[in-house]
């Protein structure tokens, strides 16, 4: 039978096992974290972004994850610079024009802030700059897509959180732990 673990990926570790990195000092992997054999991440999610990873012994399941033809949807809670107005969130939902092409449309809303667990270290607070959160879904997984698309509208993420991917979510589950499916 399959294994399938939910990971709350924390801030500054690297969604895979080992470092390739630079020598000098070792970065945090997912072996810090995971002692399990023959599980592999499906999908990843960027250092400085946190949240919901998802990780299996099941190479076709691993697939039907992370490749985008499946069109697994991944909903990020996203704390932006400034306060979009309606016509940069309907930009974000109809889709953006990046380097890299345009973006399939996303679900795109305002929220309030959400409780999650303090970052650390924490994201820079500027008097003079508002800050506010919204929620985007999408059904693609470009790099860094919803940062560029974000900046691309005029509001840099500030901090990027994967709460959900498909029918599996965070909830109930800390930073640096993982629970089986």
């Amino acid at each position: 039978m399959s294994r399938l673990l939910l990971f709350n990926k924390p801030y500054g570790v690297l969604s895979q096992f080992t470092d390739k990195g630079t020598a000098g000092s070792p970065r945090a992997t997912l072996s810090d974290f995971i002692d399990i054999p023959s599980v592999y991440p499906a999908g990843r999610l960027d250092r400085d972004s946190e949240g919901l990873m998802l990780l299996t012994d099941d190479g076709k399941l691993q697939a039907r994850i992370a490749d985008p033809k499946f069109k697994a949807p991944k909903t990020y809670l996203v704390q932006v610079e400034g306060l979009p107005d309606a016509a940069a969130l309907e930009a974000l939902a109809n889709g953006v024009t990046l380097k890299d092409g345009p973006t399939r449309p996303a679900q795109v809303r305002r929220i309030d802030p959400p409780d999650l667990w303090p970052r650390d270290p924490p994201v820079r607070y500027r008097k003079t700059v508002p800050d506010s959160w919204i929620e985007v879904t999408l059904t693609e997984g470009r790099n860094r897509q919803v940062r560029r698309m974000t900046a691309h509208v005029g509001h840099p993420t500030l901090r990027l959180v994967r709460w959900r991917i498909g029918d599996w979510s965070l909830e109930g589950i800390a930073p640096g732990i993982w629970r089986e499916a």
